[in-house]
Formats: structure tokens, C-alpha cells, sequence
């Protein structure tokens, strides 16, 4: 249902199907008839938003409650909310047209570090007070989860509790909880209490922080009962977890047009730079009847005709071969594409290509991380040099002409010779390309490397290293630019200014609030997109607030200094971090979770890949 006031002013703006609501399988309630009413905000643009997977389960798990009403909030365009200000039209709901000041809950994902300007910009457009403190009632309880949880410190002061882990169940328990009390007219205060005993539930309100004079964190203290370590939630079970039957189908291209089948959470492979890789331990798969019934209802209730297959490493699906057979005894005769992304350089068989054959050529992408194997090694990236030839050879004899390979610069312990590496590993790739007697007749080959900078995360091995400055990211940039020697290669890299201030934000404590804070009254947004972002206009809050964002993003950490995020339990243990770590400077791998056990932790769930027979 538009808004009258939304709707003059479509017109104006570059891309009015952002704004418009009504698509095919959107969900529309009598707001009457419901007891609470949930706004999914996703901090940027409805492209970016509608592609996301996470939003589309959700989004159907809580409309499938009768007393919910969850409804879609994306970050509007600076075009848009340039119109909203001036006309005094509030941030509003895409089903409802309502403003989302009139909800029980607003709720963020965090899906990235930059968003986080994003996610008080859109509070101050619907007009709500973007500190928590100030929010009195028991009525627009601001709530977040994704993988930016995993450090909430930095926005503590804005968000009344955080989910951790997996949303499906912590989720609605707290939306029941809610229900009651709002019955019961309890305070939010006691909501807030009663909520932080849930599994999975984070509430910073009811923890106090203290700070030693060098600026590390002295002490973590609950009050009122709330838990000293919160653990996250998981879904064990995933052949008997919810997952929608169907998708709200877009009225504009977005970014990732297709139905999308998860068949598989968490990853074997512990790569130690990749946060995902540890978060979502252990790995939990579903049947290929369940997968392949969830595909073919998607194709059926929402008219795509791609179904790409989701995970973090969708080749280490123990059975990809029979699931690709299965998937492909209706997708032929339905002209339905299967897209398998993410996989895996040593995971890339002959029978995996024959089956994917049928996709559109458009390019193959993998993921070296690393330009020499001892790199490789420090990152427990198992992968090989003559098997990234011989899967290129394969892709090339089968007709492909186009290869995308990514890397990271400023990895611990890189040196300028594994810089020079990525250029020479591309140069093989190209080489190996006119090796192939099969290869397309009258076809030139091209390897784009794209490269980002290394962001040390929490909950990685690496969450105690101290990124690379600018300075040196940019000029590792430059030096493997001036290494590459043909055009056949081109070469992409991302701007080391936001990898910077991500890096701040995803290793900051709550000191970071009063940054935010003040970003939001000067209007920051949409600091993951180039047309916004100013790393000058951010360093002069930091200088305003007299706080050294060098402090949280260049600067090793000792192991036994207490991190912002530690009194979260994500399942791996901070010991198994810390002894990945130590490996790592020895150029020492770990064999994957099929192969060997490393007694990570993750076992305590009692399910998924620790309890498989290696």
C-alpha cells in the first residue's frame, strides 16, 4: 500500500520500484488483527536488501505467526530521503506505506561494519530517538542480529538486544515474550531483563564497562541477573528447519535475481582469516530430498528460472554430485539453471563440471586468497598451485575463456614477494589457457585478480593482528599493479580507506558509540559506497571525540588482553583461536573438520560434521 505522500513524489526519484511495495508473494495483514507488528530494516538499498537470504527466511517465519505482521524497511537513496527530509515524510514500511515509528520492534541485520551509519540513519528518518536510553516505552524495541553481532560493542548505546547466532528461534521467543508483557503491562525495563535470560539474547544495557589507563578493557560486568557469557543460537537440525516456500519477487532488477536453496551452514576448511568459517561451526547440512523439494518449490511459486545453491564452500557438500543429479532430473525439461558459487579450487571435479555445464559461460571465479603456498600455508588456505592448473585446465577445455581469481593484500607475515606472487600465479593462468588443445578455437583468455584488504575479524586467529596501515595497503596495490606485464590480465582492487575504518569498527569497544553519534548528527550514510564515503570527514570525528581509531585497527593485541567481543560464546574456544593463531606464524596448517578433528570446540552441540565418520 503506497503512501499518498510516497507516491507524489515518485516521480522525482532515479529508481521509484524501490519505494512501491505491492510484489508478487508480499504479505499484507489487517494491522487490527495482529498483536505485533515488526519492521526488517536492512541498512541499504532494496537491491542489496532483496537479495539477501537471511531476510527472505525471516521474513516468511514471522508473517507465518498470525499475531506478527513483519514488513520490509530498506535504506532509501540519497535522492529519496533527499525528499523525504524536505516534505517531513518518515521512514516508512513497504507493505503498510506505515511509518516505522508505529511498530513494536525494528530490527537491523548486520551484515557489514559500514552499515552501521546506515542503521542511525534510518532511525533518525523515522524520527526515533537513536539512543536506547532515550526510547522509554515499551514500544519500537530496537533489535539486531547477522554477523556483525559478533561485536556489538560499537553500537551498544543504540540497540536493545542483540540476537546471537541464528535468528529462527531466538527470534520468536522474544516476540512472544514481548506479546506477554506488553499483556501484562510490564516496563521495558522488565522486558529487558526477562529477555536477557533467553539463550542467545544480548542486552548491554544490563552490562557495565571498565577501562585500564592504557585504553583496554579492564572489566566486563553483568547486572540484574544477566548472564556472563551469552551463547549463540544454532539450528542443529537443518533438513527440519524452517525455510519459506516461497520469495517476494522483485518489480526491479536486484542484485541477485534468482531463487536461492541453502544447502549447507557453516565450512570444514577453518581458513583463519574467515570470520563466517568460525561463527556458524559446526557444519550442519540438509538432504538432498529436502534440498531438491525446496528448489523446485521456489522455481514453482516464484517463476525464476535460476536456483543458485547456497554456503560458504558449496563443493565440500558431502553428496554435490547425486544433489546436482537429482536437482537435474527436473531442471532440464523445466529449462531451470542450477549456479553452484563458492566453490573450491580442489573441489572442482570433472563430474562437477559436466553438471554445471549448462549454467551460462560468463566466467569462473575461485579464491587463492594468496599469491605463494608459504602465504597460503600462514592462512590455512589448503589449497595447491598445480590444483588451481589443473581446475583451470579442465574449465578452459570445456570452453570457458574466463577466469576471476581473488586475493587479499596485507595478510599477517606478507612480504612484497607474496605480493609479486598473485601477478605471477595469474600469469600461469593465462599460460595454462594456450597449453589446452581443447581450448575455444579464436578466443583470447582473461584472469581478472581482484584484491581486497586483509580486515582482521573477531572470532578468527587473526583477531589479534593489526591490519597493514594505508599507506603500505596502497602501495602493495601499486607494486602488484607494476607487476603485471600483459593486458590479458586486468586487475581490480578495493579501496583501502573503508577497509580501514572497517577494520576500526569490527575490532571497537563501546567508545565508538559517541563516533557514531556523532556521524549520525552530521548525516553520515552509506559509507560502503564510494558516492558517500570520506575517510577525512570520519578521521575529523575521531578527532573531535579525541579517540585513535589507529587504537582499534593497526594495533596487535596481546593474548591475554581482554577483547571487546569476549563475553560471547560462539562455540569455538578463544584457546583454539589463539594456538591458530601460533600456527600461523610457524606457516603451519590444519587439516579440515573431514580429515581431523582439531577440538575447536564446536562438538558441544552434539551434531553436524563433529559427529560424522571420518
Amino acid at each position: 500500500m503506497i503512501n499518498k505522500d510516497v507516491e507524489k513524489i515518485l516521480l522525482k526519484v532515479q529508481k521509484p520500484g524501490r519505494y512501491v511495495g505491492g510484489e508478487l508473494n508480499s504479505v499484507i495483514k489487517n494491522k487490527d488483527e495482529v498483536d505485533v507488528r515488526f519492521a526488517f530494516c536492512f541498512p541499504d538499498t532494496y537491491e542489496i536488501g532483496m537479495s539477501h537470504l537471511g531476510m527472505k527466511i525471516l521474513y516468511s517465519l514471522f508473517n507465518e505467526v498470525p499475531y506478527i505482521w513483519c514488513e520490509r524497511v530498506f535504506a532509501p537513496w540519497l535522492d529519496m530521503e533527499e525528499l523525504m527530509v524536505e516534505r517531513n515524510i518518515p521512514l516508512f514500511a513497504l507493505e503498510s506505506g506505515d511509518s516505522i515509528t508505529d511498530f513494536d520492534f525494528i530490527g537491523f541485520t548486520l551484515q557489514y561494519e559500514l552499515s552501521f551509519s546506515n542503521v542511525l540513519n534510518m532511525l533518525r528518518l523515522a524520527n526515533i530517538p537513536i539512543k536506547s536510553c532515550d526510547r522509554k516505552e515499551l514500544s519500537r524495541i530496537v533489535v539486531a542480529g547477522g554477523p556483525c553481532a559478533c561485536n556489538p560493542e560499537p553500537l551498544a548505546d543504540f540497540i536493545d538486544i542483540f540476537f546471537i547466532g541464528e535468528g529462527e528461534e531466538v527470534d520468536l521467543e522474544v516476540i512472544e515474550l514481548y506479546r506477554q508483557c506488553k499483556k501484562d503491562n510490564k516496563s521495558k525495563d522488565e522486558f529487558l531483563r526477562l529477555a536477557s535470560q533467553i539463550k542467545g539474547v544480548y542486552v548491554p544495557a544490563l552490562y557495565d564497562v571498565e577501562y585500564n589507563d592504557d585504553g583496554t578493557i579492564k572489566s566486563f560486568t553483568p547486572r540484574d541477573n544477566a548472564p556472563e557469557k551469552i551463547e549463540k543460537r544454532l539450528m542443529m537440525d537443518m533438513d527440519n528447519s524452517y525455510y519459506p516456500e516461497n520469495f517476494v519477487v522483485p518489480n526491479i532488477e536486484i542484485v541477485h535475481d534468482r531463487a536461492v536453496s541453502e544447502i549447507f551452514r557453516g565450512c570444514i576448511r577453518g581458513c583463519r582469516f574467515c570470520q563466517a568459517g568460525f561463527l556458524y561451526r559446526p557444519v550442519r547440512e540438509k538432504s538432498v530430498e529436502t534440498i531438491n523439494k525446496q528448489c523446485h518449490t521456489l522455481c514453482n511459486n516464484t517463476g525464476y528460472d535460476e536456483v543458485s545453491l547456497s554456503s560458504l564452500s558449496s563443493s565440500d557438500y558431502t553428496d554435490i554430485i547425486g544433489l546436482l543429479t537429482t536437482l537435474n532430473t527436473w531442471a532440464d525439461s523445466e529449462k531451470v539453471s542450477i549456479s553452484l558459487p563458492s566453490l573450491r579450487v580442489d573441489g572442482f571435479s570433472d563430474d562437477i563440471l559436466e553438471k554445471i555445464k549448462t549454467v551460462r559461460k560468463s566466467g569462473l571465479t575461485f579464491a587463492p586468497e594468496a599469491g605463494t603456498q608459504r602465504l597460503r600455508d600462514v592462512i590455512n588456505k589448503n589449497v595447491l598451485e598445480p590444483e588451481l592448473m589443473e581446475t583451470c585446465s579442465k574449465a578452459f577445455n570445456s570452453g570457458w575463456t574466463k577466469v576471476k581469481l581473488y586475493f587479499m593484500i596485507g595478510l599477517p607475515t606478507e612480504t612484497y614477494e607474496d605480493v609479486e606472487g598473485i601477478a605471477h600465479l595469474a600469469q600461469k593462468v593465462v599460460n595454462e589457457y594456450y597449453h589446452c588443445e581443447n581450448k575455444p578455437k579464436g578466443k583470447s583468455v582473461t584472469v581478472t585478480i581482484s584484491t581486497a584488504s586483509f580486515v582482521p575479524k573477531p572470532f578468527t586467529p587473526f583477531q589479534w593482528y593489526g591490519q597493514n596501515n594505508r599507506e603500505t595497503l596502497m602501495d602493495k596495490q601499486l607494486h602488484l599493479k607494476d607487476t603485471i606485464t600483459t593486458k590479458k590480465i586486468n586487475y581490480n582492487y578495493h579501496d583501502a580507506d573503508t577497509s580501514f575504518l572497517e577494520a576500526v569498527f569490527a575490532r571497537g569497544d563501546r567508545k565508538l558509540c559517541r563516533i557514531l553519534e556523532k556521524a549520525c548528527e552530521k548525516g553520515f550514510h552509506f559509507d560502503g559506497w564510494s558516492d558517500c564515503f570520506s575517510l577525512d570527514s570520519w578521521l575529523e570525528i575521531f578527532d573531535e571525540c579525541g579517540i585513535d581509531p589507529d587504537f582499534y585497527a593497526l594495533r596487535d593485541r596481546d593474548y591475554d588482553e581482554i577483547l571487546p567481543w569476549d563475553f560471547l560464546d560462539y562455540g569455538v574456544t578463544k584457546d583454539f583461536l589463539r594456538k591458530e593463531c601460533e600456527k600461523a606464524y610457524k606457516d603451519t596448517t590444519t587439516p579440515h573438520c573431514r580429515l581431523k578433528c582439531s577440538n575447536c570446540g564446536a562438538n558441544r552441540y552434539g551434531g553436524g560434521v563433529c559427529f560424522e565418520r571420518r
